[in-house]
């Protein structure tokens, strides 16, 4: 590449554009550290509205310390829950509810089963725990999340853990997508 040469009346123009300039004497930026704010923890949203406080439960059976959980909601094809035993739909979110009281890990599950709704989870890991410590070897917070799990109305499926990720103390959970998230309303924009 050729060298360009200047004229003095460019050198002038370049000059009197540019300013007074001063040289600079450190090469090193200090970076001033902003002051974040605090975090602080995402306000609980008071639902009047419980999916959980069904009156018209029915009473199940209760399941003890080995036993496996299955459940699919009316209309869904068997074959999506031998899916969701294989490790078919993958694994989007998890969380472990075991050693909580039954209120916190009702509130700990209604918001993480919202979180995951909103953020279009299609799949979720719960452990719960297979309730060695509970009085007379009766798990109380599995018992609850069968009943919990069959009174949401995003819950399309769930069944025991294989298991490598907790067997009968934890639960696969199939949730149903939220509308912005399902195909036919993306084929239609």
């Amino acid at each position: 590449m050729a060298k360009k040469t200047l004229t003095s009346e460019d050198s002038d123009l370049f000059r009197h554009t540019i300013g007074k300039v001063r040289p600079v004497l450190n090469d090193k930026v200090l970076l001033k550290k902003d002051h974040k704010p605090k975090p602080y923890p995402r306000p609980l949203a008071t639902d009047s509205e419980s999916p959980f406080s069904d009156s018209a439960a029915t009473e199940l059976e209760q399941v003890g310390l080995e036993d496996s959980l299955s459940f699919t909601a009316p209309g869904l094809q068997n074959n999506v829950l031998k899916k969701l035993r294989r490790g078919f739909f993958g694994l989007d979110a998890e969380i472990d509810l075991h050693g909580l009281t039954s209120n916190a890990a009702q509130q700990q599950l209604l918001h993480f089963l919202h979180d995951c709704v909103d953020a279009g989870c299609h799949c979720v890991h719960i452990v719960h725990g297979k309730g060695y410590r509970s009085v007379d070897n009766h798990p109380v917070l599995k018992n609850n999340l069968n009943l919990w799990l069959r009174l949401h109305p995003d819950v399309q499926a769930f069944c025991s853990a294989p298991p490598k990720n907790g067997g009968t103390g934890a639960v696969f959970v199939l949730l149903r997508l939220a509308e912005k998230y399902s195909r036919h309303n993306n084929s239609e924009s």
